[in-house]
């Protein structure tokens, strides 16, 4: 047996513990296969299923109970600090609002599954309001689905999962650690190109608050959308003199309703 599988089975519920509370604070640390490991161990009887699940879920309500109180408390700067992990905090952002506004509590049923969406989940329902005893249940709920799932799945193909491992550690220790930090950096390193050239792009054509300023108080003629999301307006909603509102998604559909003579700016959070 792998000497993985044998740190597990030594130190079994402390790790689990450990490696899902850090990844629930916000980590970049997958606990997932993790929990797939715990539920091989269970399968063969070394662990105890129900006290792997039950400790999983009384894991991530310790962590996301902390960022619902930090999210109803400072608002959508915490959740673009945590977007930041995963190199492109605007759509995660952006992602986060949409399903909550699309769907609102039963977004925490699947959050945990959704890359991007699990820290930020917990977050986000704190800014929205969301009363305790409803967050309460459906994260509690979303949890066990997560963790349930991973366990089982590690339950039911423990002798499958024990071969693997044990093949992964002939390979050797050192390889298959510089063949997992290759694909993670290169991934990085592909996501951060992508982002820069994006926000290059994005900055030679950005006009700044003062220079809007300034072309509205020499009475040039513009038009001015403002496109924040729902959940961003409403915490403030005033509106830029002039402006017009409505949600990016519908950019498309309204582009009619934006003057075409004049210069456009776009606005949001």
């Amino acid at each position: 047996m792998s000497d993985t599988i044998q740190f597990l089975l030594r130190h079994g519920y402390a790790l689990v513990f450990g490696w899902v509370l850090a990844e629930q604070l916000g980590l970049p640390i997958p606990s997932m296969p993790l929990l797939l490991a715990a539920g091989a161990l269970a399968g063969t009887g070394r662990l105890s299923p129900g006290t792997t699940v039950l400790l999983a879920v009384v894991t991530c309500l310790i962590a996301d109970v902390s960022w619902y109180e930090i999210g109803r408390r400072r608002g959508g700067r915490i959740l673009r600090l945590l977007c930041k992990i995963s190199l492109e905090p605007d759509s995660c952002v952006r992602r986060t609002e949409n399903i909550f506004d699309r769907h609102g509590a039963r977004s925490l049923l699947v959050a945990k599954f959704v890359p991007g969406l699990n820290t930020a989940a917990a977050p986000m329902a704190g800014m929205t309001g969301m009363r305790d005893p409803r967050f309460l249940l459906f994260e509690a709920l979303g949890s066990l689905l997560w963790a349930g799932s991973s366990v089982a799945v590690g339950f039911v193909f423990a002798g499958q999962i024990v071969r693997l491992a044990d093949y992964l550690a002939r390979l050797g220790h050192w390889l298959l650690a510089l063949l997992l930090v290759a694909a993670l950096i290169a991934y990085v390193a592909r996501r951060y190109a992508a982002r820069r050239e994006f926000h290059r792009q994005l900055m030679a054509d950005r006009i700044t608050p003062e220079e809007l300023k300034q072309k509205m108080d020499a009475g040039e003629l513009l038009s001015i959308v403002d496109l924040r999301h729902p959940l961003d307006f409403l915490p403030q909603p005033q509106l830029i003199p002039g402006a017009i509102r409505f949600a990016p998604e519908e950019l498309a559909e309204r582009l009619a309703e934006i003057p075409r003579d004049r210069d456009v700016v776009l606005y949001c959070t």
